[in-house]
């Protein structure tokens, strides 16, 4: 689905091509053909096969979570220029060695984080940066909405697969989260559980252990809270995402889909509603309201420029590590430091 929705964005690009596709899955190198509308396009079965003999001058990892660090392995070699999809790696040992990796490979290293982009959520940041709530304490993200899609071989129908929820659907928020805030997250306490999706889900006999549910809250060291709120059977949700913001000087909130941005100071009940446009440069809106595409022309410009990438591996390790934390803290019952797992 997401190799299909990246190869949909960039053929949106004016000056950019996919030229090449490679999936072990047979149906999915023929979704790829199909959605890339292009006769010329090569297919291959094998990542390293495209590495070698394909046209290509940068690479997308779409596959699934657990496969990322492997496949990276052959790109480095590649010396390719590469965006990563989330989350970077399962593991906090897999996304410490892409993170060494990352640093002596000539190419761009870009992480796809892309709700950074989304168009009510990057002013939502801007303004905080701006210092329009003054110095903030509190931090709130909500995200309601329909549970996991299919995958091929049901891959993210387990939590070895994904990293779990927490790392597979939120570390978008996590990185969010660390924008937000400009700090270092101290400790993670979190509450979470499998209460109704995928119940009666079985796969060779194993039943799916993919959390539908959960609370978690996170200490900064700049002494801001903040919390995520997910839930994933609230399908009649009137906005998947809502984000909150108080500080010393007043409150910031944001929707998605919706596309408000609320802003008040420390007035009683006085505020401001804007609806938030689509940045005018999007040429696709997609599955992600054209964050997507606002974030391939940023890799591209990274690309031809020269320059580091704007999301960078240690924010794919950091969003990863949160979401470790909090897993570790929910079959723990216990806060879990983050200096404990060696993350700063």
């Amino acid at each position: 689905m997401m190799g299909c929705e990246h190869i949909r964005n960039i053929m949106a690009i004016e000056d950019a091509r996919v030229t090449a596709v490679s999936d072990p899955h047979e149906e999915s190198r023929n979704w790829a053909r199909l959605t890339a509308e292009d006769p010329s396009l090569e297919l291959y079965a094998d990542h390293r096969e495209l590495l070698e003999k394909a046209p290509v001058d940068a690479v997308v990892v779409a596959s699934p979570n657990h496969t990322h660090a492997d496949v990276l392995e052959a790109v480095w070699e590649s010396g390719k220029h590469v965006m990563i999809e989330k989350p970077m790696c399962t593991t906090l040992e897999d996304c410490r060695e892409v993170e060494r990796r990352a640093a002596g490979h000539p190419g761009v290293v870009w992480v796809g984080l892309e709700y950074r982009y989304l168009a009510p959520v990057a002013r939502f940041l801007a303004e905080l940066a701006a210092g329009r709530a003054g110095d903030l304490k509190m931090l709130a993200i909500r995200e309601h909405r329909h549970p996991f899609l299919p995958k091929v071989g049901n891959w993210n129908r387990f939590s070895r697969n994904t990293g779990g929820t927490l790392v597979e659907k939120c570390c978008h928020f996590f990185d969010l989260m660390n924008l937000a805030t400009g700090s270092s997250p101290v400790r993670v306490y979190a509450s979470g559980g499998q209460d109704v999706n995928h119940l009666e889900e079985f796969y060779d006999g194993e039943r799916s252990d993919i959390l539908d549910n959960a609370m978690v809250i996170v200490d900064y060291a700049s002494g801001c809270r903040a919390s995520l709120d997910l839930c994933m059977f609230a399908e009649s949700s009137r906005n998947e995402q809502e984000l909150v913001a108080v500080g010393t000087g007043g409150k910031l909130e944001c929707t998605v889909p919706e596309g408000t941005l609320v802003t008040g100071g420390r007035e009683f009940r006085k505020f401001e509603v804007e609806t938030i446009p689509l940045d005018p440069r999007v040429g696709y809106q997609g599955f992600h309201h054209g964050a997507s595409f606002l974030e391939h022309l940023d890799f591209l410009a990274a690309i031809r420029e020269g320059r580091p990438a704007d999301v960078t591996v240690r924010d794919g390790l950091r969003s990863v590590a949160i979401g470790l934390a909090a897993h570790r803290s929910i079959e723990t019952g216990a806060p879990v430091s983050m200096a404990a797992l060696g993350v700063e």
